[in-house]
């Protein structure tokens, strides 16, 4: 799972990034609203943890920008704003909890599980996620299909993950590429291209309906053939 942090405070948001690091999970930190919109916008994270006292724009434009572009991108707000105005405010534009300062770590891992959970799409309560004939499970990093599996390795999970959670929907390689990678990396299109034809392989393999196909110029989707 991918986590964006948005919050100014570098104190608090690096240590929201190694807290998050510890249990498992890929963190990019933004340190404006502006910057924080532009990267929830990518369509590549899993969850915001937004604060609401930024530069450039507040949490609450934040919000209601995104939720504006039809984003469903699950929000936690993190704020040492806590009237009740205030929480009411960040739940009307679009807030799927609210969590305020100071916070103890353990409440904060639970509120991202919850959320995590809840995330729409093809998640199911055991977190298998389902596409056509596939499963994907996250604690084993497998994609089976009935009685045959194999094994992915990070970047095939995180490849794979995002395709079944965007269904038929087409995906360009600069978004599967920041999933995967990140945005501080140096990888470049043919990354994408090299572990796409891995996948395919392997979903070969497990004699899967599921392909991934390509719209050149533009980027994959999957189809189950009939």
């Amino acid at each position: 799972m991918r986590i964006l942090v948005v919050e100014d405070e570098t104190r608090l948001a690096q240590t929201l990034r190694d807290l998050l690091h510890r249990e498992g999970y890929t963190v990019d930190v933004c340190y404006s609203g502006t910057e924080g919109l532009d990267n929830a916008l990518s369509g590549i994270y899993d969850l915001m943890l937004l604060d609401v006292m930024l530069p450039g724009l507040d949490g609450f434009t934040v919000l209601e920008r995104l939720r504006g572009s039809g984003s469903r991108l699950p929000v936690l707000m993190l704020t040492a704003r806590g009237e009740l105005s205030d929480r009411v405010c960040g739940l009307d534009r679009g807030a799927d909890y609210y969590l305020t300062k100071p916070f103890q770590s353990p409440e904060l891992l639970a509120c991202v599980r919850l959320l995590l959970r809840r995330q729409a799409g093809t998640a199911t309560v055991d977190d298998t996620i389902r596409w056509g004939d596939l499963q994907l499970q996250p604690g084993s990093f497998q994609v089976c299909c009935q009685e045959r599996s194999a094994r992915l390795s990070r970047k095939e999970y995180d490849l794979l993950e995002m395709l079944m959670r965007n269904g038929g929907q087409i995906l360009s390689k600069e978004q599967l590429l920041l999933k995967a990678w990140g945005y501080d990396s140096d990888a470049e299109d043919n990354n994408v291209e090299v572990y796409i034809s891995f996948l395919r392989r392997k979903l070969a393999l497990i004699r899967s309906a599921v392909q991934i196909k390509t719209v050149r110029m533009v980027g994959y989707y999957l189809e189950e053939a009939k």
